[in-house]
């Protein structure tokens, strides 16, 4: 007697399965190459399980056009149904798009906007629509200083890791940013990771912050001339300390990367994705989407990213820092 199996196909798999299986995926696999597979496929990446994290940091530092930023970011907030508990993205152009983002962040866990035009009046205003958030990264957000990050601190009860890494082009003409410390210091006292790399402050400051978050444990002050790390160690021996000094060196490989000597003979553009205005549709629907999409590459304003990715002592400070004092 044989054996009876059932024969099963793939659209027929459960949206969330789907979900888990896209987020594998690269983001222009997922917007070029799922969604012409079949209406199923199509459906599941224009919905929420996909997007459950919204990391769009490396294609956003490639942007040089703010509307197709922001086109980007109200697409895949709405696909994810407000449910995102993870966004990354580099450069918001303005504060209308992060009061977007904490508009729909009842989820959100980790917000990562580095280099954002985003100032103090707006985070005042929105903070408390983040209260969730347990890791906040405002690196370079060159418009905002120690009201944000007070705000984010009072309103963000459950912050346990800040990322406020500068540039030295940033604090050019700042004589020192210790308000900006104290703000940290009275504001996030459950913090256990921080990293200030490159601000101006000194060993006072950075003393006040460690005697008044108790359980920070990571405390990354690579660049922060003005701060005596042997005083550190020798008062919080407990606590790891990476910097003042760094052994920085200039990095070709990420341009390398980016090279326009690409033997991808895709017919299809990532450009014509950005710019089909029909494509941006609302989350949910059942509209056929036929538009050709493929891998292409957006290099046209090309930034140099000077910070991101995970923790870890191993991670370079930066590309091309000046010497130390």
């Amino acid at each position: 007697m044989e054996e009876h199996r059932e024969e099963r196909c793939w659209e027929d798999l459960l949206p969330d399965a789907l979900g888990l299986i896209f987020r594998n995926l690269s983001l222009q696999e997922m917007l070029t190459v799922v969604p012409r597979v079949c209406k199923s496929w199509s459906r599941v990446v224009s919905g929420p399980y996909c997007w459950q994290e919204i990391d769009i940091q490396e294609w956003s530092q490639q942007q040089n056009k703010p509307d197709q930023l922001t086109r980007m970011v109200h697409t895949l907030v709405t696909r994810s149904g407000d449910s995102f508990r993870r966004i990354s993205v580099s450069g918001l152009p303005n504060d209308s798009l992060f009061t977007f983002i904490a508009n729909h962040a009842r989820s959100l866990k980790t917000l990562e906007l580095p280099r954002s035009e985003i100032s103090d009046c707006i985070v005042e205003d929105v903070a408390q629509r983040l209260s969730n958030v347990t890791f906040l990264d405002v690196s370079s957000c060159t418009k905002i200083g120690a009201r944000a990050l007070e705000a984010f601190g009072k309103n963000c009860k459950s912050l346990v890791g800040l990322r406020r890494v500068m540039h030295p082009i940033d604090v050019a003409g700042k004589v020192c940013q210790h308000d900006e410390a104290r703000a940290i210091a009275c504001s996030m006292p459950k913090l256990r990771h921080l990293e200030i790399g490159y601000m101006l402050i000194a060993t006072n400051a950075v003393v006040e912050i460690a005697s008044r978050c108790r359980d920070l444990s990571f405390l990354d002050l690579r660049g922060c001339w003005g701060v005596d790390d042997k005083l550190l160690q020798d008062k919080y021996p407990g606590l790891k300390v990476l910097g003042p000094r760094v052994d920085d060196c200039y990095e070709n490989s990420f341009l390398e990367e980016c090279s326009d000597d690409s033997d991808d003979d895709s017919i299809y553009s990532w450009e014509e994705f950005m710019d089909d205005e029909d494509y941006f549709v609302a989350a949910g629907s059942d509209e056929d989407e036929e538009a050709l999409w493929a891998d292409g590459h957006a290099l046209e304003g090309l930034e140099v990213r000077f910070y991101g990715g995970g923790f870890g002592e191993g991670a370079f400070a930066g590309i091309d820092w000046p010497e130390s004092p």
